[in-house]
């Protein structure tokens, strides 16, 4: 995946007629915790790969495995074909934050960094923004 300079407001505006209220308020909520960090929309091939628009928020540089470090966002947000992700770069005592208060979400199915969930109304919002702001944090 690699930074556009494509528009994320456009992105948000073309998702599906059914998640694109709550793609609306989430990117809001975010962009407002995230305030004064950068807001992009990373497009191309992710994770399994499939193609995928993901607005980043924040900038990171993530170490690989391997050596080298490799530019990445510090908190995503992706409208799937079947529900949305939030992406939460950040780790709190060696392990990574939405694994850790998973438990204070809600209804989502919970990945290394990631948050998925068919509708807001499923999730804690505020627990998730704690998600963000642990991420913001984190990050310059």
């Amino acid at each position: 995946m690699q930074k556009t300079g494509n528009d994320p407001d456009e992105f948000l505006a073309n998702v599906p007629e059914r998640f694109r209220a709550d793609a609306l308020q989430l990117d809001a909520a975010i962009s407002e915790v995230m305030a004064g960090r950068s807001r992009v929309l990373w497009e191309g091939v992710f994770w399994g790969g499939t193609d995928q628009k993901i607005i980043g928020y924040g900038d990171l540089l993530q170490a690989r495995p391997r050596g080298g470090s490799v530019e990445w966002f510090a908190v995503g947000l992706a409208v799937q074909q079947n529900y949305l992700s939030v992406y939460v770069n950040a780790v709190e005592d060696g392990q990574y934050v939405a694994q850790k208060y998973a438990e204070t979400l809600g209804r989502a199915k919970i990945g290394s960094s990631s948050v998925g969930f068919k509708a807001l109304a499923d999730i804690d919002l505020e627990a998730l923004l704690r998600l963000v702001r642990i991420a913001r944090d984190q990050t310059a």
